[in-house]
C-alpha cells in the first residue's frame, strides 16, 4: 500500500504516522509539504495530528486553505482513501470533506489519556478488520475534539451508518455529541477520527489495538 502524509507547520504526529505505516505496510510513506500543489500517486493520503498554524482562528481552519488541499479534495472526490487523525479530522471538516465541526472540549482543557472506542460500523475500508461492536483501546491528545453537528446532519450521518467509532464505556473525553469519535463521508473513502490509532500499533507502545485500522485499509485494497 502506497501512502502519503501531508505535513503542515505545527504537525507533531507525522513521524508517529510514518513509523506506524512503515511498520505495518513495510513501505516508508511519502512526506508532502503543505505548499505542494500535487499529491503523488498513492492509495492512501493521511492528514496527521498536531496543531497546524498553532490552532489560530479555529483548529484546522488555516490548514484547510493550504495549496495541497485542492488536489487532496480532488483525490477524495475520485475515491482515493483519505484519513484525518485529530488535527487531521479538524482539517477535513474545515475543508468540507466531512460534516460537522470540532469544538473546544467540554471541560475547556487539553486532554491526553487513553480511551475506549466501540466499532459501530465495521463494513468500511477503514474498519473491516474489527468486529462489529468491538471495544478497543486508543490514546487521545487534543483540546478541540468535541464533535458537533446540527440535528438534521446528525440524523443523516447516524441513519447512513457514517459513525464508525464511538467513545465507549463512559470514556468520552471531550463531550462529543452521541459519543462520536470517528465518522466517514457518504462515499465511504474519507474517515476523520480524534483518537490516535498510530500510537498503539506495537507492544513497545503498550498494545496493538490500533493496528486493525491500518490492516483494514490493506485488506480493502487487496480485495478491490
Amino acid at each position: 500500500m502506497k501512502t502519503a502524509v501531508i505535513v503542515f507547520p505545527g504537525s507533531n504526529r507525522d513521524r508517529d504516522m510514518f513509523h506506524a505505516l512503515e511498520l505495518i505496510t513495510g513501505t516508508r510513506p511519502l512526506s508532502v509539504w503543505h505548499t505542494e500543489t500535487t499529491l503523488p500517486d498513492v492509495d492512501l493520503v493521511i492528514v496527521p495530528g498536531g496543531f497546524s498554524y498553532g490552532d489560530y482562528l479555529r483548529s484546522g481552519a488555516i490548514a484547510a486553505r493550504s495549496p495541497i488541499l485542492k488536489d487532496m479534495i480532488a483525490r477524495a472526490n475520485a475515491g482515493v482513501s483519505i484519513l484525518g487523525v485529530c488535527n487531521g479530522f479538524q482539517i477535513l471538516t474545515e475543508a468540507g470533506l466531512l460534516p460537522g465541526a470540532l469544538m473546544r472540549n467540554a471541560g475547556l482543557n487539553f486532554v491526553c489519556k487513553e480511551v475506549l472506542l466501540e466499532t459501530v460500523n465495521n463494513t468500511t475500508r477503514f474498519s473491516n478488520a474489527f468486529a462489529k461492536g468491538q471495544v478497543w483501546r486508543c490514546p487521545v491528545a487534543h483540546h478541540d475534539g468535541n464533535y458537533f453537528a446540527d440535528a438534521d446532519t446528525l440524523k443523516a450521518i447516524e441513519d447512513n451508518g457514517q459513525v464508525v467509532f464511538r467513545y465507549a464505556n463512559g470514556t468520552n473525553p471531550n463531550g462529543s455529541i452521541h459519543d462520536i469519535a470517528g465518522i466517514i463521508n457518504e462515499k465511504g473513502n474519507v474517515l476523520g477520527m480524534m483518537p490516535h490509532p498510530e500510537n498503539l500499533v506495537e507492544p513497545l507502545q503498550g498494545g496493538t489495538d490500533g493496528r486493525a485500522l491500518f490492516e483494514s485499509l490493506i485488506s480493502a485494497l487487496e480485495t478491490a
